[in-house]
């Protein structure tokens, strides 16, 4: 099928948004939503079109720009920990959206946002290593001096408590999520459950009247028979009616004639 106009517009574009998201952009870079924004009226309006595109590279489309969208949302969010949290619930595309590409570029941004990101955090956590060395000998060897500690200066305690902070948080992120799918999985259950009780009495409604329903033809075919064999009785009973009717009627005549017989 040919490409219409607007496709092929939306491709350009598509294309255009996936290289901007491959770059290096300032935060006050405005162009990437812009064109994020342009993106979904485009496909809005593809969709619409009585000349569509096929199902399966609409939903591709769909994809990248929900992609390049997510993609927007995480950047906005503070620390690192949820930017890369937020990556990783993002789904790239699964084909290249020109011919030139060999693999998909919606695929390839997203693993550079994820190294990115791992490395963010990985600067924020290599620089309180020392200070995190130190406090874990002091909880292993209490009897260690305390001078030890002292000469530690305050950029590196201020970095051992924003490491406590981030691994805090970032359990704290997981608690939170694994609350949240057990609570899922809790719902699931229970509209499970509730479903296969409403089909257990649709089934068992469905069999009663089945079984009413058998029963009313049984006896709608015995009424039906006997009211054949009723109407049957009935035409014998009249016919040979009829028939001693006429043969009185035959007898009479005779008798009749014989017994008037013809004036001359």
């Amino acid at each position: 099928m040919v490409a219409t106009r607007l496709e092929l517009n939306l491709m350009r574009l598509l294309s255009r948004c996936e290289a901007l998201a491959a770059e290096r952009r300032d935060p006050e870079e405005w162009r990437l939503e812009k064109y994020v924004a342009a993106l979904e009226d485009m496909l809005r309006e593809l969709k619409k079109q009585a000349s569509k595109p096929a199902p399966e590279l609409l939903n591709e489309y769909s994809r990248k720009v929900d992609f390049l969208k997510g993609l927007l949302e995480a950047e906005k969010l503070s620390s690192s920990t949820e930017k890369a949290l937020a990556n990783q619930f993002l789904a790239p595309g699964r084909t290249p959206t020109t011919a030139k590409e060999r693999t998909p570029a919606t695929k390839t941004v997203h693993l550079q946002t994820k190294a990115r990101c791992t490395g963010k955090m990985r600067s924020e956590l290599l620089g309180t290593v020392r200070c995190g060395a130190a406090a874990s000998l002091v909880q292993i060897s209490p009897l260690l001096p305390l001078c030890s500690c002292r000469g530690l200066t305050s950029d590196e305690k201020q970095s051992a408590v924003e490491l406590d902070a981030v691994l805090q948080h970032h359990q704290d992120m997981q608690e939170k999520l694994a609350e949240e799918m057990l609570g899922l999985a809790r719902s699931l259950k229970n509209n499970t459950l509730a479903a296969q009780n409403v089909i257990k009495q649709d089934n068992q409604t469905l069999s009663h009247s089945l079984r009413m329903a058998d029963q009313n033809f049984e006896k709608l075919k015995d009424e039906s028979d006997r009211l054949e064999q009723h109407a049957k009785k009935s035409v014998n009973w009249l016919l040979w009616i009829m028939l001693i009717v006429v043969c009185f009627i035959f007898i009479s005549m005779i008798l009749f004639i014989r017994i008037f017989p013809k004036l001359k």
